[in-house]
């Protein structure tokens, strides 16, 4: 709330061209505060704050900002303001962004930086994308194991302002090789002439730089930890990674499968920042293959165009049966998709995946079967509407519906498996396709099961 009120005070200002107490306002501001005002701001007036805020705290501003407003303004700043800007940035929110430039202007931007961090920024892009090398941060603290811990206090006086964090410090050796991490309550509560080795027991957790990001996200929920070390092929430590970071890339993910499971292509960009026609593009790609899958159903439909003719009541419940199958199936694959993603289960475990879901599906198919049979053998009870063989009917949609059921939970749960197995995206397997998928087989399971109990009498 602060932020709103303080952002028409700001404009007024700028307006009235008092910069001193300008300036004196935004230093009274946290980091928060100040990107909510920015993101309130138009270019123009948010170009004025930058230009008054400290070197870093505009970079910590800035990475505070949405993506889209970032771009905006590095198109608004002068290129000296750029490089405050850059320069004040966290390492790995900087990565972050230039990530997001075609590569001629990012060459651009990072040219615009100091020598040092111009050399830190070439080294983080330098790591494939998707990677924890251009996910961790440079800036932590080392400390080495002939160190006492009063020594090692002082080291951390001296360089904490700098660090991502210092709750942790990391243990090296001369060739600056990981040995451990200890954390610095820790090192506190040790005896000042202690040395920092008699600390350390060897047993710690650290990524490599070449991991792909989801491997960082399921350590930090595996070892609840604020920061995790990185290391080189070597050994060597490069860097760490911090929550924020992991909860970043983990909130991007989990966007991009609930997008993925909805049926279209991920969103690069907040949905209101999104342009409408890349806004369509993205949906309409899925959109026409599943109506293409769909127009299999009726090809399906067509094969049993006789039946149909000669047994009418049959149209009555396609859709409950394709919906019914559509609906188990699409259950299953956001089921087992959630599963895969926070670890719970593996490829390996596909049998006992199977196992569980063609019990659960045999149960919920005869779930809904007594449902569907109850409904027609009530109706039948006051109407002649499914004639003098209604309870072949009714058997023909029970027997129907378990298998239809069956057949859904065990696509909809074998399917991410599989696209995992062969190193595709489970959500690939969105609830959709699955439906899609289901609809086709569906139809063709429910006349071939009315082909058997009818013969003879309304087939």
């Amino acid at each position: 709330m602060l932020g709103k009120v303080l952002a028409g005070d700001i404009s007024e200002l700028i307006a009235e061209k008092q910069f001193d107490e300008l300036k004196r306002a935004l230093c009274e501001l946290d980091v928060p505060s100040l990107a909510e005002i920015v993101d309130e701001l138009d270019a123009e007036k948010a170009v004025v704050v930058f230009r008054l805020l400290p070197r870093e705290q505009a970079g910590e501003v800035f990475a505070a900002l949405p993506m889209p407003e970032q771009t905006t303004l590095l198109e608004a700043l002068s290129n000296e303001n750029v490089a405050v800007v850059l320069e004040g940035m966290p390492p790995d929110d900087r990565t972050r962004l230039l990530e997001e430039f075609p590569g001629a202007a990012t060459q651009k931007l990072i040219a615009q930086l100091s020598p040092e961090q111009r050399r830190v920024a070439q080294r983080l892009l330098g790591y494939k994308e998707n990677s924890i090398g251009r996910l961790m941060t440079p800036n932590y603290i080392m400390v080495q194991p002939s160190q006492t811990v009063a020594e090692a206090l002082d080291h951390v006086r001296r360089y904490y302002r700098t660090a991502e964090t210092a709750n942790v410090l990391y243990v090296v050796d001369e060739k600056l090789r990981l040995l451990d991490d200890v954390r610095l309550g820790q090192v506190v509560a040790a005896n000042p002439d202690q040395y920092i080795g008699e600390l350390i027991d060897h047993n710690f957790v650290a990524l490599r730089a070449d991991d792909d990001q989801e491997v960082a996200v399921a350590a930090f929920r595996k070892h609840y930890r604020v920061a995790l070390p990185v290391t080189d092929s070597t050994g060597v430590l490069v860097g760490i990674v911090t929550l924020d970071d992991v909860l970043s890339v983990a909130e991007e993910e989990a966007t991009e499968d609930i997008h993925r499971i909805g049926g279209m292509e991920a969103l690069d960009e907040p949905y209101i920042a999104t342009p409408f026609w890349t806004l369509i593009k993205k949906r309409a790609g899925w959109l026409l293959i599943l109506f293409l899958g769909e127009m299999l159903t009726a090809t399906a439909m067509g094969r049993f165009e006789a039946e149909i003719n000669r047994a009418v009541v049959l149209a009555l419940f396609i859709p409950l049966i394709i919906s019914s199958g559509g609906n188990s199936g699409s259950q299953a694959a956001s089921l087992i998709i959630r599963a895969l993603a926070v670890g719970e289960v593996t490829v390996r475990d596909w049998w006992r995946i199977m196992r569980r879901e063609l019990l659960g599906g045999l149960v919920l198919g005869m779930a809904l079967g007594m449902v569907g049979f109850l409904r027609i053998s009530i109706w039948s009870a006051f109407s002649d509407i499914y004639g003098p063989n209604w309870l072949l009917v009714a058997f023909t949609i029970w027997a129907s519906l378990v298998g239809v059921v069956i057949w859904g939970t065990l696509s909809g749960s074998m399917l991410p498996l599989l696209l995992k197995r062969v190193g595709l995206d489970p959500a690939v397997s969105s609830a959709p396709f699955v439906a899609t998928l289901v609809d086709v087989t569906g139809i063709v399971i429910y006349f071939e099961v009315a082909a058997f109990i009818l013969k003879g009498t309304l087939l």
